[in-house]
């Protein structure tokens, strides 16, 4: 198993920032904010983080813009 110095950050928790941040400007390129979007900090901690992306709340205008935005891809 690989082991890092303090502060180094895990190539799976870099991954996960990096989908998060494409995450964010797909939805904002279909008018859609998660305001709570980001990474989940306890999935980006321990021996074998996950970095898990935490989507987070949202109101009902939200919801419903973002079923609007994926309602013609699921169409397909």
């Amino acid at each position: 198993m690989a082991t890092r110095s303090r502060g180094q950050v895990p190539d799976r928790v870099v991954q996960a920032g990096e989908a998060c941040d494409e995450l964010r400007a797909a939805l904002k390129a279909a008018g859609v904010v998660l305001p709570s979007l980001g990474l989940d900090p306890v999935s980006c901690t321990g021996a074998a983080p996950l970095g898990l992306i935490a989507l987070g709340r949202c109101n009902i205008d939200t919801a419903r813009a973002l079923a609007a935005a994926l309602r013609p891809r699921a169409a397909g």
